[in-house]
């Protein structure tokens, strides 16, 4: 029986971020980074075409986050997850906001699978970026589960602003590049 579970990012994210321009000063710099990490995941084949990344309010980068569902073998490694449990670690909370009193930003080069969309809410996430859309993902085979038709409302209504199509086409490349590929499609 398994009784301990850990995960990690690939090693080559911390030179990846280290070596990234540092100024995530408007959303699209924010976003450019969550494609950038999704672009190269599929590079270094270590797990799907998915970037995120949490910033504060100050937009500074708090935890990337990319796909690691095919290489851990582990279905709720999302890119967004990752990003979340890493900042809640380097915060100490499983609520990023402190009770509200913070404001914190996910930026995902692809909108949030049914899993994820859950999740936002419980994150402490104030701001959702999205680059990519749902039916892009569904359009090279993802399967992104039931969610809302009504989502972007259904999080403003709990005080969590949603931007969609941020670089769209850029993410929406990302996608079809791991596709064309042949990547895993889960």
């Amino acid at each position: 029986m398994q009784t301990h579970f850990e995960f990690e990012l690939p090693a080559w994210v911390e030179p990846f971020v280290a070596g990234y321009d540092p100024d995530f000063s408007t959303p699209d710099k924010r976003m450019a980074l969550a494609i950038a990490l999704s672009a190269e995941n599929i590079k270094k084949q270590t797990g799907g075409p998915f970037g995120a990344a949490i910033f504060d309010s100050n937009h500074q980068l708090i935890a990337p986050g990319v796909n690691l569902v095919p290489s851990k073998n582990c279905s709720i490694l999302h890119a967004e997850m990752v990003a979340i449990a890493l900042a809640q670690q380097a915060l100490g909370r499983y609520d990023l906001s402190d009770a509200g009193q913070e404001t914190y930003e996910l930026a995902a080069s692809t909108e949030p699978c049914a899993m994820c969309f859950g999740a936002v809410p419980w994150s402490g996430v104030k701001r959702l970026l999205c680059g990519a859309r749902d039916e892009d993902a569904r359009a090279v085979g993802f399967d992104e589960g039931a969610k809302l038709s009504e989502w972007p409302e259904a999080l403003q209504e709990r005080g969590i602003d949603v931007v969609r199509d941020i670089a769209r086409a850029d993410a929406v490349a990302v996608l079809n590049d791991y596709a064309k590929q042949q990547g895993t499609i889960y």
